[in-house]
């Protein structure tokens, strides 16, 4: 009998329900969590930075590339300008260049970086007009010396302050160098009258 109460008795303790058990270190921080979205924050401005570093670096770098008469339409301090002549001149030392480079995006980081890359923009805006118009003129010539009188015709058509007879004159003398194989000098004369027509706003 006694026998028997024993082992309901374990089998009734076995089947009670266990209580969850928590060690201090297993329990949920909520300091810890916030340390951790204040990580993710951190990486996130760091990643930024650098970014914002390496645009305004190559920002740098585009203005190391211009012409000296486009420079000259940037708003830019005398500090900068002389990093960036001086970057210039010890281009061809690999070193050398990419440290000045990196100084000059240092330098950028003090200058308001907004009217320097809209200035750039509008430069390179009107050199791809530029770009354009040249080629433009030259399917204007290459047609004139292909097809000969009516491209003449078409183009007195469509640009009235042209003349006729210079237009011809120089087709047929630019013709007559090329059969001759001369040096292409009436055919340079021709693609000049055409640029001028263009810059007087003729063409």
């Amino acid at each position: 009998m006694s026998k028997r109460r024993r082992h309901s008795d374990e089998h009734d303790t076995l089947d009670e329900p266990l209580e969850p058990q928590w060690d201090d270190e297993d329990a949920l921080d909520d300091d810890s969590l916030d340390a951790d979205w204040a990580d993710d924050e951190q990486v996130k401005s760091r990643s930024q930075i650098k970014r914002e570093m390496d645009a305004l670096q190559d920002l740098g770098r585009d203005l190391v590339e211009l012409p000296d008469k486009a420079l000259t339409k940037i708003p830019l301090s005398d500090t900068l300008i002389d990093a960036i002549k001086l970057a210039r001149k010890i281009q061809n030392t690999r070193g050398g260049y990419r440290r000045q480079l990196q100084y000059i995006g240092k330098l950028m980081r003090g200058e308001d970086a907004a009217p320097i890359q809209a200035a750039l923009d509008a430069i390179r805006q009107t050199g791809q007009q530029s770009a354009a118009k040249f080629h433009a003129l030259e399917r204007w010539r290459d047609r004139i010396l292909n097809e000969g009188q009516d491209a003449v015709d078409q183009f007195v058509d469509e640009h009235p302050g042209a003349d006729r007879q210079q237009l011809r004159q120089l087709m047929l003398n630019a013709q007559r160098e090329h059969k001759q194989n001369k040096p292409p000098k009436s055919a340079r004369a021709l693609f000049k009258y055409l640029r001028e027509l263009c810059e007087q706003g003729e063409a």
